[in-house]
């Protein structure tokens, strides 16, 4: 899954819009099919994000609840995990 990093273009320096807390850090590597045994691990293919459990993928700040609630619903239906929305402070 590819996560990007999202901006609603808010006020530069300040702590508005959102922002994806994850980025692909892990290489997965493909091998041609039918190649013969040896001569290396193969190229990179894409990259992945290794999401654990109670790791916050999106923050957001400077909107309203509501919006804010309908963007990550929104969100989270096309993600294949289980997500939760939490306010915090």
């Amino acid at each position: 899954m590819e996560m990007e990093q999202t901006s609603n273009g808010g006020i530069s320096g300040s702590n508005e819009g959102s922002k994806s807390t994850s980025i692909g850090d892990k290489p997965v590597t493909v091998r041609p099919t039918e190649t013969r045994m040896g001569s290396g691990k193969g190229s990179p293919e894409y990259w992945v994000a290794v999401v654990k459990p109670g790791r916050i993928l999106y923050e957001m700040g400077g909107v309203a609840e509501n919006i804010a609630r309908k963007a990550i619903s929104i969100a989270a239906s096309k993600m294949p995990i289980r997500t939760q929305f939490i306010i915090s402070g």
